[in-house]
């Protein structure tokens, strides 16, 4: 009998052992194995994968993008250079001006900058109207216009830089000197080193002449293939004589001496655009000293945001220098928006509130210029609209051709559900602005790989 029961006990525990085993093995798997999710016994855990860093934004911009970029206005006279300069910084204020002037076709020089100066647009952009051989072009590449204007307000010293250089070849080639419509003065370089600086100012004050010149001829040919020069082929209304391939053609003087406020003694060296506001009060009646830098710097140039209209800056940093407005006015800034951001652009075209300027991309046969007469109700005069200009940045030959929409999302339009709508979506969107596909204008004239 006890070897019966010594027989079942040990029957019973290898019993035992064997679910044991069988339940070890269910449990971690065979010998070496872990469970999926479970760290093998003895090794550490792993630490996470560390999360993408955020996007710092595009990389600033190269000198050679620089040079391409300023090529067919460094040989402007200095104190049209800083106007055009500082205007670019505004693009849609830009195309309503250009608006204006085509509107306005008789009203010419200092009677066309007095016309506008009840506009809401910033004080250099109502001095362009006064240079409609300059104004057009900036309209019609406007995709250039507002590439001019990210690197003039995120590399101020660079385009600069890039102006003296582009001179200094022009200088050297023969093609930029002295004559009855400018004069060219040249400042040699400190000892130890440096730029010379070379100065470009109208021969008559009261009269001024705008250069107009082949990019690729007149600084001696171009040295970076990866970026050629920005370029359009000067307007025959304003410039009858000239010929491709000449140097610096100066067509007619245009009587406006009143649109200019600004120049360049603290371009070169300083890195600044001087503002003489008297001056800027001819232009604009209601111009604000207190908006320029202040202090040891008074009287310089300071963008102000107010004038972006919705057209959002480049990069992050550019949105923080001009975003000054604390809470939820901050956010309107770092879309390019003003603190008078609902105040839209009241145009000559359409007194009153609540006009939001419409430079969206739309497609062919759709993008009515929104050059219409709606003083009262049920008056859509619609002036122009056989030529639906679409403002927008995009490549092609000509003046204006295929445009891609570079303000696609800004404004809105006529019907208060799609206002309602697009505001949703600039909301939706942070920055309620597309930017122009990366390959720039291609300039006309037939001339291939230049802008």
């Amino acid at each position: 009998m006890n070897s019966w029961k010594a027989g079942w006990a040990r029957a019973l525990c290898l019993w035992l052992v064997l679910l044991a085993a069988i339940s070890a093995c269910a449990t971690h798997g065979p010998e070496g194995a872990t469970p999926s999710g479970a760290a093998p016994t003895g090794a550490v855990p792993s630490a996470p994968e560390p999360s993408a860093p955020e996007s710092l934004g595009p990389a600033p911009f190269k000198p050679e993008e620089i040079d391409a970029l300023v090529a067919p206005i460094a040989l402007y006279p200095d104190s049209l250079l800083a106007q055009v300069l500082m205007a670019s910084t505004y693009p849609l204020e830009i195309v309503h001006a250009a608006r204006w002037v085509k509107a306005n076709p008789n009203v010419k020089g200092d009677a066309a900058v007095k016309a506008v100066q009840n506009e809401p647009w910033d004080t250099s952009v109502k001095s362009l109207v006064a240079f409609p051989q300059i104004l057009e072009p900036m309209n019609d590449k406007i995709d250039w216009t507002q590439k001019l204007g990210d690197a003039f307000l995120a590399q101020q010293k660079d385009v600069f830089d890039a102006v003296q250089r582009l001179r200094a070849r022009a200088r050297e080639s023969g093609n930029l000197k002295s004559n009855e419509q400018q004069n060219v003065m040249v400042e040699q370089a400190p000892a130890g080193g440096g730029q010379t600086i070379v100065k470009i100012e109208p021969a008559n004050p009261q009269v001024i002449y705008v250069p107009a010149y082949d990019p690729a001829v007149v600084y001696g040919g171009w040295g970076y293939p990866a970026y050629p020069p920005y370029y359009w082929p000067p307007y025959p209304a304003y410039y009858p004589g000239y010929y491709p391939g000449a140097g610096l053609a100066f067509g007619v003087g245009l009587i406006a001496a009143g649109a200019i406020f600004a120049d360049c003694n603290s371009c070169w060296g300083g890195d600044d655009i001087n503002i003489n506001s008297d001056r800027a009060r001819n232009v604009d009646r209601n111009f604000d000293s207190s908006k320029l830098k202040n202090g040891e710097r008074g009287g310089r140039w300071q963008h102000d945001a107010g004038h972006r209209q919705g057209v959002a800056y480049r990069d992050n940093a550019t949105r923080d220098k001009f975003a000054g407005a604390p809470g939820a006015d901050r956010r309107s800034q770092y879309r390019g928006r003003g603190a008078d951001a609902g105040n839209r652009m009241a145009t000559a075209d359409r007194p009153g509130a609540g006009n939001r300027a419409s430079v969206a991309d739309r497609s062919a046969g759709a993008n009515r210029g929104n050059v219409a007469d709606r003083s009262s109700p049920g008056n859509v005069n619609r002036v122009n609209s056989g030529s639906r200009a679409s403002y927008g940045g995009g490549n092609g030959g000509g003046y204006g051709a295929g445009r891609e929409g570079a303000f696609s999302g800004v404004g809105g339009s006529g019907s208060a559900s799609q206002r309602n709508f697009d505001r949703g979506n600039r909301s939706m969107q942070g920055s309620g602005f597309n930017r122009p596909s990366g390959g720039g204008m291609r300039g006309g004239g037939g001339r291939g790989g230049r802008r």
